[in-house]
């Protein structure tokens, strides 16, 4: 008598299964982990760009303006730690561009209408260093007078991001042309 041929079976065992899912959830885990850090560092470095591009629009308004101002102030209204700038535009219009630390914001006073609006905020510094030189005038009554003016300004903003975790500083400088 000849003894049945017993065929194989194909499948998995229960143990082979449990050890594939196992090894499965460890890969989903570190998957998991690798995209969780990947959208926290787009969100930091986000925060920070934003930021900055913020910062920098601002000091792009300021040096513009300063560039092209019929008069700029040779202190900013007694301020001893050249926080704020004062100054009269090609405009007419008399502004102040004024730090605030205890905000830590950047501010655009009309000091015509006395409005203030925001420019920058996360801004931990901003100093507005003058250089003065003296030139001479017509007086309009036939003499020349000898007045003080500012030559340029040079400005410097430190900011922080969103967390308060990265620092940056932006400088800047311009030449104020009209006041020659």
């Amino acid at each position: 008598m000849k003894t049945p041929v017993r065929k194989k079976q194909s499948g998995f065992t229960l143990v082979e299964v449990m050890l594939s899912l196992v090894i499965l959830a460890v890969l989903m885990t570190a998957v998991a982990f690798a995209f969780d850090a990947s959208v926290t560092n787009y969100q930091a470095n986000k925060g920070i760009y934003e930021t900055v591009n913020r910062a920098r629009q601002a000091l792009l308004r300021i040096t513009n303006d300063l560039r092209s101002a019929q008069a700029v102030a040779l202190i900013g209204g007694g301020d001893p730690d050249n926080s704020q700038v004062s100054l009269i535009t090609n405009t007419n219009a008399d502004i102040t561009y004024r730090y605030d630390a205890s905000s830590s914001t950047l501010y655009y006073d009309d000091n015509t209408s006395g409005n203030s609006y925001v420019l920058c905020n996360h801004v931990t510094g901003a100093t507005f260093n003058r250089t003065e030189h003296e030139i001479d005038r017509d007086n309009g009554a036939g003499g020349v007078e000898t007045i003080t003016a500012i030559r340029d300004v040079r400005i410097v903003l430190a900011l922080t991001d969103d967390t308060g975790e990265v620092s940056y500083t932006l400088p800047a400088a311009t030449l104020v042309r009209k006041n020659q």
